[in-house]
């Protein structure tokens, strides 16, 4: 077994650290305090190629592996959560669709102004009503006499939705039902600009406060047939395949929040003391560091080897589902331990390890809660 980076991610590792320490780490407080979206940074973050990891040349992205672009999230969140949200939404859930289902005509019209960074799309999955229960989705899709199809409904919780940079978003609508009576699904491309679509920002959260969170509307939205991803009754397919890949870009989130809070931690640790010695100097925390640094190495290369297997195009929806649990539940354990390592200076915001305290929270309810990753385990191991 071979443990080494190959020297493509090498690369992307030390140029993303570069670019998160150097633009991202001076305003990722401020940008939380107000709760403002980044054009700049996000533009930023398509420049040193961030967006294109996973694309194909031809549609202009760099055509690496996954495990490239889950270490450029990785790096992202060990200093904002918020940036990492924005890229991990912008590729493994708006990019990635149109890359695995896309006509050639949906490629070339949107993958080479989201590789970018100057663009962004949302999928549009969860409802006020269908959150892990996706299948008790509302949102409906008719197709009219001309081959049109007009939707109708709402999605709540959905990253990059309604920002000035979105160009549109992914639908998933209830098209039908099939012998048995359940729902079927199909999902559509709907522009930003497209009549009866409207997207309102979300505000006051708890984390992630630089990304965008939205509420998006479907007022008797009328779409042609050519916006319509892949074939009719799919959606749920695609959907499934979309969040084995998308949790992996979660763990990444997750491993780089633990590192980031680590690394803050450990440095107060040997600044702040008690006694007159250094916190590090003392068993309790020293016990504390070495147990956080211990579960992020399993952490990072439980991650990776799942990406391994997703790379080398064999099975991986279970260990997906595994490394996501594992390494967003780190994430809080390390999160936590860092604020009681920092006192009560853990608990104020001049301190960035309250933002990733805060940060980690989503990590065990997006793109399927922890209980849905074990459900997801427990019927992959026969339960």
């Amino acid at each position: 077994m071979d443990f080494e980076l190959t020297e493509d991610q090498k690369t992307i590792r030390e140029t993303v650290r570069k670019f998160a320490e150097t633009k991202i780490k001076p305003l990722a407080h401020e940008l939380d305090e107000k709760e403002e979206f980044s054009p700049e940074l996000t533009r930023g973050m398509g420049e040193v190629g961030i967006f294109g990891l996973i694309v194909p040349e031809e549609y202009g992205g760099s055509g690496l592996d996954y495990s490239s672009y889950v270490i450029a999230v990785e790096e992202l969140a060990r200093v904002d959560g918020s940036q990492a949200a924005t890229v991990a939404a912008g590729v493994s859930l708006g990019i990635a669709p149109l890359l695995y289902f896309g006509t050639e005509e949906q490629k070339k019209k949107y993958l080479p102004k989201l590789v970018t960074g100057e663009a962004l799309f949302a999928f549009g999955l969860t409802e006020p009503e269908a959150g892990s229960d996706s299948r008790g989705s509302k949102t409906k899709a008719v197709q009219n006499s001309d081959g049109s199809w007009t939707i109708d409904g709402s999605k709540i919780f959905i990253t990059n939705g309604s920002t000035d940079m979105t160009l549109g978003v992914i639908a998933q609508c209830v098209t039908g039902k099939d012998d048995k009576g359940n729902p079927i699904f199909t999902c559509f491309i709907v522009d930003k600009g497209a009549k009866g679509f409207t997207a309102k920002t979300m505000h006051k959260k708890l984390m992630w406060r630089a990304s965008n969170t939205s509420e998006l509307y479907f007022s008797g939205v009328k779409v042609p047939d050519s916006a319509r991803l892949g074939p009719v009754g799919d959606g749920s397919k695609q959907m499934l395949k979309t969040l084995d890949s998308g949790r992996l870009s979660i763990g990444a989130m997750g491993l780089g929040c633990a590192q980031g809070a680590y690394e803050l931690a450990l440095s107060y640790a040997k600044q702040r003391k008690q006694f007159g010695k250094p916190l590090s100097a003392f068993q309790a925390t020293a016990f504390k560091l070495a147990d956080m640094a211990m579960k992020i190495e399993h952490a990072r290369w439980f991650l990776y080897r799942a990406c391994w297997l997703r790379d080398q195009h064999k099975p991986f929806g279970t260990e997906s589902a595994m490394a996501k649990l594992y390494c967003s539940e780190v994430a809080q354990q390390v999160a936590n331990e860092a604020v009681q390592i920092h006192g009560g200076y853990g608990l104020m915001k001049e301190f960035d390890v309250e933002r990733f305290y805060r940060d980690q929270r989503l990590l065990q309810i997006g793109e399927g809660t922890s209980e849905i990753q074990r459900l997801v385990i427990s019927r992959a191991i026969g339960c």
